[in-house]
């Protein structure tokens, strides 16, 4: 019998309410579940807005260590109960360390361990670096019931090296939970599309589905009047050629899901011989922070 996988998106609007954000969290994991999905993927910080547009120390008070982090605490049960794997993005609180962090959970609601955001954005609307310190844990993969799982978090999901990591570490589907939308500095800039096509990237050159999902609505920034960021949604889900099989727009509110043979993969990616054809002798550049010509 082929081994197969099928995974899930999550797609809606968040607000400063945590108790209501888990909630409807919880809703749309059990119309997951409800639809066969097994591996259900929530957007990135669902625990409230995407609080990083600007630099307020007031938003240290919303970390938690990841053990007892509530969104950890509130969903382990739930996947125990649904028997499906949940990748769970949080603000996370080590001591004096603060990070942007994903606590995977297994279908039993084990908790199989922690990966912290290793590309940290900063720029406008997207001041990162004033909250989080670089991810100490390395790249992670997931030997779920279900199936190898890789995961990167939202700016992770732009460099190919990511990617490419966590195929070579045995990933056999890639998850990018995510929080993007406006440009506050240029309101022309539409991002979404070469968003997506990015990690539709990720999925030919290393023959793996990739699922990506993002929140949507408007945020207003409460101190500072008429400003705001508009999450511009777009999850997806894309097979091994990069193409989609199932997709939201900017607004629809709800759950994508699709069902991969992980055998058929295997063959067909031993068959691209990417892996086989990979020349790491020449890839030092690569790890170096100014290669030189």
């Amino acid at each position: 019998m082929a081994r197969t996988i099928s995974v899930a998106a999550l797609q809606t609007h968040y607000g400063l309410d945590l108790a209501d954000n888990i909630a409807r969290t919880k809703d749309l994991i059990r119309q997951a579940a409800s639809q066969g999905a097994q591996v259900i993927l929530p957007s990135e910080l669902f625990q409230g807005p995407y609080f990083c547009v600007t630099q307020e120390e007031r938003w240290f008070e919303t970390a938690h260590p990841w053990r007892e982090h509530p969104c950890v605490t509130a969903l382990a049960p739930l996947a125990a109960e649904l028997g499906v794997v949940l990748p769970i993005s949080i603000f996370e609180r080590e001591g004096p360390h603060y990070f942007n962090s994903l606590v995977m959970v297994d279908a039993d609601g084990g908790v199989m361990g922690l990966y912290r955001k290793s590309h940290i954005p900063d720029g406008p609307g997207y001041q990162e670096k004033y909250y989080f310190r670089p991810g100490d844990t390395g790249f992670k993969v997931w030997d779920t019931r279900f199936g190898k799982v890789g995961v990167g978090i939202c700016w992770d999901q732009w460099y190919p090296e990511c990617a490419r990591a966590m195929a070579l570490m045995g990933a056999e589907v890639l998850l990018y939970p995510t929080a993007i939308g406006t440009e506050p500095h240029d309101p022309t800039l539409d991002t979404a599309l070469p968003w997506r096509r990015a990690m539709q990237g990720h999925a030919v050159s290393n023959v793996i589905p990739v699922v990506g999902a993002n929140r949507i609505g408007f945020e207003p920034w409460e101190n500072y009047p008429g400003g705001g960021q508009g999450f511009y949604g777009h999850s997806f889900i894309s097979d091994h050629r990069g193409d989609l099989v199932a997709a939201f727009g900017a607004e629809e509110e709800g759950v994508l899901t699709a069902t991969f043979d992980l055998d058929y993969l295997a063959r067909h990616r031993a068959a691209w011989g990417f892996f086989r054809d990979r020349r790491s002798d020449l890839y030092g550049a690569l790890a170096s922070p100014r290669p030189t010509v």
